[in-house]
């Protein structure tokens, strides 16, 4: 690995890293999220907690840092494994952000941006299945869930040459694939909480505080 690729990746760590939700809320109101509702700097706690119009820029936001990194930043790296690798530093970036100590949200938004820029057909496919499941429950914890699952199976059981197209800018091997598993299972993982609060009845819905 590269010199240039480690800057790259670098970059698209940071820009992962900007928690546009939370720089919103104080910008625009002065409101610290992280103080309010979940307490997650993410889209969901925005548009509960700052209204529709910052929610979905916040949603925006968050999704296109993740096509930024792969899209912009990974090209000034050679690597084959560049884009996939930056699309990864940013998810970090956003749930481990360096603006806000290390902290940050659960990632959906912005591994949304990064697949749909690496494998638009299984993402698209994921974001009817988010949509469908959160119009139906209004809990996007469960969208969010069943969305990572829908994706790590289309990329499974797709022909890779449907899964990259069009940029085809992700090797077709072993390390691809499992790597979309295992952030599938990290996503579940992410939000046990909310599983375990869908479970009880619990969990917060769209339109409600």
């Amino acid at each position: 690995m590269t010199g240039m690729t480690l800057l790259v990746l670098a970059a698209a760590y940071v820009v992962g890293s900007i928690p546009t939700g939370l720089w919103l809320g104080l910008a625009v109101h002065g409101v610290d999220i992280r103080q309010h509702g979940s307490r997650n700097i993410g889209a969901t706690n925005t548009l509960r907690i700052l209204g529709k119009k910052l929610g979905v820029l916040a949603f925006l936001g968050d999704t296109g840092k993740g096509a930024v990194a792969v899209l912009l930043i990974a090209p000034f790296s050679t690597w084959p494994y560049a884009a996939l690798a930056c699309g990864l530093a940013a998810i970090i970036g956003h749930m481990a952000s360096i603006f806000i100590r290390f902290q940050g949200g659960k990632g959906v938004a912005t591994s949304a941006g990064v697949f749909l820029a690496l494998a638009p057909i299984p993402t698209l496919a994921a974001l009817g299945v988010f949509l469908l499941v959160v119009a139906a429950t209004r809990m996007v914890s469960a969208g969010s869930c069943l969305a990572a699952i829908t994706l790590a199976a289309a990329v499974l059981m797709m022909p890779h040459s449907w899964v990259a197209a069009p940029a085809h800018q992700i090797p077709d091997t072993a390390v691809f694939r499992g790597i979309v598993v295992a952030l599938g299972v990290f996503v579940v993982f992410r939000h046990r909480a909310n599983l375990i609060r869908i479970v009880r009845g619990q969990e917060h819905r769209l339109g409600s505080r």
